[in-house]
């Protein structure tokens, strides 16, 4: 079997029955070999012809995908089912699925490099948060326009005219972008799912750079959704209170949801709750008591101890990262922008009463923080692009500004990784408070550029 290619996408499509005992004579070595040579970015199998898998028979498709990813660095995945094989995949995979997931070999298309001269809109929803912003970075950065919804709801509305799409994206997955161990959700609080018996291995799994970065961003609640947590040993304690030690320095709060204590010592959440974490049972306690999540931290953020200098490599950066921003603003706006000025400072905002703000971080050969502050004008206006309606909603404004500058995010990324600077973003930071922003950066030099959007102020913020 030999893969037909369309673009720079490459499809294996293989028939009948897949399981451990067939699923060799589908696809061989030989036939992947055959795709070395080939100009692509993607690799894909396609369900559409298979009656029947079991894990077994997909296991030996992926083994095989994930080592030519490692080999090419392109991404690879399954395309090409329904909902029901949607679910089965996620339920084989669980939190192991690092391989992509599109329900259609059109939709797979889409993520690739393509002709940026004929965007084409897209009608864009998933439950996870991070996936969605995920996708709707890479449709922009391949010059589409996602329509991006956030309930499922106002999906099922929106599906109804399927002609005003040239695609509808859902029961889709990006394995290899976003992040897969947290959420941002309302309140600005980060969920990390965890599950089964935690032990040594908890410090190897749990990406403290990322949280480190989201502690210097702004975010100040971090949950552990332990539903899924069967115990704990001692190691894994050790682990999580020294997570909370270090929280303390930024006046963060850490939870514990769902955890419990049949098989875990009581002593550890003794140990835990000296250590400064909380434990309630449901993650509604928390996400939907607002004067609870003020208390806690998810609507405020308070400055770090820390104060870091800015680095020459980063300064040298700086162009590519207003170039982000700038290009993002006018594709989402059609608005001129012009540089009213540039100094290294500490930040200051004018009119704080009119206008958000958010921040992004990066981590890795290069690490900071973006701060954005919008005026309320340009917010509404971005968020009436990403939603597709006018709204006065500050929660759903928020939230699209949250994806806008993810996006900016994803942009500066790209254009990092292109001067061969690896680095990983965090999930965007919001405030309806500006001075709430103000107080986490009072101590943080950097440079600010003042900019003019038709005569909105907008403020870019380039800091560690």
């Amino acid at each position: 079997m030999r893969a037909t290619v369309k673009g720079r996408v490459a499809v294996f499509h293989p028939q009948g029955f897949l399981d451990g005992n067939n699923a060799p004579s589908f696809l061989t070595i030989d036939d992947i070999r055959a795709t070395e040579s080939l100009n692509i970015d993607m690799l894909l199998v396609s369900l559409k012809k298979v009656i029947f898998f079991n894990k077994n028979g997909l296991d030996v498709f992926i083994r095989m995908l994930i080592n030519m990813r490692n080999q090419k660095h392109i991404a690879v995945g399954l395309c090409d089912y329904d909902s029901a094989k949607f679910k089965t995949i996620q339920i084989f995979y669980g939190s192991n699925l690092n391989f992509s997931l599109f329900r259609t070999e059109k939709i797979a298309e889409l993520f690739v490099a393509t002709n940026k001269s004929d965007p084409k809109t897209i009608l864009l929803y998933n439950e996870d948060p991070s996936q969605r912003s995920a996708m709707a970075i890479e449709l922009f950065d391949y010059g589409h326009n996602p329509i991006i919804v956030q309930s499922k709801k106002e999906f099922e509305e929106k599906k109804q005219n399927p002609d005003l799409y040239y695609a509808i994206v859902e029961d889709t997955y990006l394995g290899l972008f976003g992040q897969k161990v947290a959420t941002r959700v309302t309140g600005n609080a980060i969920i990390y799912t965890i599950g089964n018996f935690l032990d040594a291995e908890i410090g190897n799994t749990f990406n403290i750079a990322y949280h480190n970065n989201s502690l210097n961003v702004g975010f100040r609640l971090f949950i552990f959704d332990a539903y899924k947590v069967v115990s704990m040993n001692v190691h894994a304690l050790n682990f999580f209170t020294k997570l909370a030690s270090s929280a303390a320095e930024y006046n963060a709060t850490i939870c514990f949801v769902g955890l419990t204590f049949d098989k875990t010592p009581i002593t550890f959440k003794n140990d835990l709750e000296d250590a400064g974490m909380l434990f309630f049972d449901q993650m509604e306690d928390i996400l939907k008591n607002k004067e609870l999540l003020q208390e806690l931290g998810g609507s405020s953020a308070t400055a770090s101890k820390k104060t870091r200098s800015l680095t020459k490599g980063l300064i040298n950066e700086l162009p590519g990262f207003i170039d982000a921003t700038v290009s993002t603003l006018v594709m989402m706006t059609n608005a001129k922008a012009a540089k009213e000025s540039m100094n290294i400072q500490t930040l200051e905002v004018k009119d704080s009463q009119n206008q958000y703000a958010s921040s992004i971080g990066f981590y890795g050969d290069l690490d900071g923080m973006i701060i954005l502050i919008f005026p309320k004008t340009v917010a509404k206006k971005a968020c009436e692009l990403l939603i597709g309606e006018e709204t006065e909603n500050e929660e759903a404004i928020l939230d699209s500004l949250a994806e806008f500058v993810n996006i900016i995010g994803g942009r500066a990324k790209t254009i990092l990784g292109e001067k061969k600077n690896r680095v990983d973003i965090t999930l965007p930071r919001t405030y309806s408070d500006v001075n709430s922003l103000l107080e986490m950066a009072q101590n943080k030099k950097g440079v600010q550029v003042d900019l003019s959007f038709e005569g909105s102020h907008f403020t870019f913020f380039l800091t560690r």
